[in-house]
Formats: C-alpha cells, structure tokens, sequence
C-alpha cells in the first residue's frame, strides 16, 4: 500500500472542504471515510447549519458528476430513477435515465418524500443498479447517495423506515460553529462563491486506488473481537429493541480499515474504531421513543466507555 497516497488525499481533501465548511475537519473526514467504504451519508441537522453546502462541496472536491433533488411529498420513484416514454421520432418506447445516473446525487430533505419515493433509492443504494418495468440499469461507479435530513420533529416530514436507515452508511451531524468561526463565516465573501471557485483536487486514478486497496489494511483478532463486543453489546443492552446487524458489523470493520489508511497506517487501532463507531452505528439503533434521535449517538459513546479496549502488548 502506498500510505503517502492515502495521506496526501485525505488533506487534499479536507483542506478543500474546509475552505467552504469552516471548523468541521473531523465531519468532513467522517464523510471521505464513507465515501472510500464506497457507502452513503445521511446528514441530518436543523435548518442553516450548511449541510447542503458541505455536501456541494465535497462533490466538486472529488470530481465526477452531480446532481440534485429536492424532496417533496409530491415527488415521485421516477422522478429519480426515471422513465419510458414513447418515442415518435422512432415509434418506440425509450428509456429517460433519472438523476440516480450520476456520481454523487444529493438528496436533500430527504424526509421530506412519501415513503414510497424513499423506498425507491433501497436498490440504488445497495446493489447500485435500478430497476425499470423490469429491466435493470447499472449506475456509475463510483455512485454515492448524500441525503440532508431536517429532525424528525420538525413539520411535514415522513422518518425513514428501519430498512433505508440501515443502508446508510454513516449518519453525521455538523452541529454550530463556534463564535469565532461563526464571525469569521459572516465577514468572508458569499458561500455559494467560494463554492463555484472550487477545483477538483484528486484524479479519477487516485480514487479508484483508494477505494480499492484500503481492504488491506490488517485487522488483529484482538482489534476485530473489540469490534465484535461492541457489537454484540448493543443486542444485549436492554436500552436498545433492536441491535447492530451484521451488514452495520460490516461497515464498522470497513470504515475503522479506511480510517487507519487516511491516517497513513496499514494497521486498526482500537482508536480508529472508536472514532468512527458513533457515526456508523447510532442511526443503526432503535430505543423505543426516541428512534434515531441524538440519544443514541449518546447512547453508543456511553456503551463503548463498558467495553475492554485491547492494549498493546510490551
């Protein structure tokens, strides 16, 4: 593995980013790891935090097309996956690709969409392909799904079943700037400026090394038992009706593997799992009321504090 490669991305990356979304770098890194796990992000914060302009951002920073819905209660699953419609010019019926048939497509509002339509990105976001009157369509690779979500205590919003939440990859929360970052962000030039100044900062090429060799990344047994308790924590913890599945087990061990190689290192520490386990497991919980609601990111920190963390041995 070429570690330096990783290095130099991960900065390439963030320090883009950061021009737009100031004092965010740990989100943003959060977001290159789902992105290098080749999952999708669900941001989801109240209204002006700048979880559209994060996600605009990052989808110039790494180039490739993009594209945007927003979410209604009227918005229809061809309205993302698209249609056929009879062509005269031909006599023929022909297929109109949707906005899925991109790179990085941003959902935003996501629950703000009926069910129906939220249920109709399930097979993009997990097989990446589509299916139309029964023929189905590969997407692009690389494809990523970045849905903004309001709270679910907000007006008009529809929660995301169980099933969608789990093809999440990690749900992410930017949160308030401090008041000097606030000030600063006041006083600069317009955001959607600095947006359209942005250049792509990493190849095609480097992308595709990435996002393929980052596997290699060795896991010890000890580190992979210390990701297996806390998985199997959340099943006995009676605070939570339904625990951690092996497809969220999955994404643990895959997001702490590209953790440690944007952090220069072919090897998992116990630390690479705790930072990133919040992110890919809280939204993965259910505790009753509070469904995917910031208990369980609170929830998840307090159960890691029980578990044994590996130490080296001397």
């Amino acid at each position: 593995m070429e570690l330096n490669r990783f290095e130099n991305y991960r900065k390439s990356v963030i320090d883009s980013c950061s021009k737009v979304i100031v004092g965010k770098e740990e989100e943003i890194f959060s977001l290159l790891v789902c992105f290098v796990c080749s999952g999708h992000v669900l941001l989801e914060d109240v209204p002006g935090t700048g979880k559209t302009m994060l996600l605009r951002a990052f989808a110039k920073t790494i180039g490739g097309d993009f594209k945007r819905v927003q979410f209604t209660p009227d918005l229809l699953p061809s309205d993302l996956t698209g249609i056929h419609f009879f062509n005269q010019k031909i006599t023929d019926f022909e297929f109109r690709p949707g906005p899925l048939f991109t790179n990085v497509v941003l959902a935003d509002e996501i629950n703000r969409a009926t069910p129906r339509t939220q249920s109709s990105l399930l097979e993009a976001m997990e097989e990446f392909q589509i299916t139309v009157d029964g023929t189905t369509f590969p997407l692009a690779s690389p494809f990523m799904v970045m849905a903004t979500q309001n709270p679910l205590e907000s007006y008009g919003t529809f929660p995301l079943p169980d099933a969608q939440m789990d093809r999440f990859f990690m749900r992410l929360s930017l949160g308030y700037m401090t008041r000097a970052q606030e000030l600063s962000v006041l006083k600069r030039e317009s955001t959607i400026d600095i947006i359209a100044e942005l250049a792509r900062v990493v190849s095609d090429e480097d992308t595709t090394y990435i996002r393929e060799t980052f596997t290699q990344v060795k896991v010890h047994d000890d580190v992979a038992d210390y990701i297996m308790d806390m998985i199997e924590a959340t099943r006995k913890d009676e605070r939570f009706t339904v625990g951690i599945s092996t497809r969220g087990a999955k994404a643990l061990y895959r997001a702490s593997q590209a953790c440690a190689a944007l952090n220069g290192r072919d090897y998992v520490l116990p630390e690479d799992v705790k930072f990133v386990a919040p992110s890919v497991l809280a939204h993965r919980l259910s505790m009753g009321g509070s469904i995917h609601t910031g208990d369980n990111f609170a929830a998840i920190i307090k159960l890691m504090d029980t578990i044994t963390v590996p130490l080296e041995e001397r």
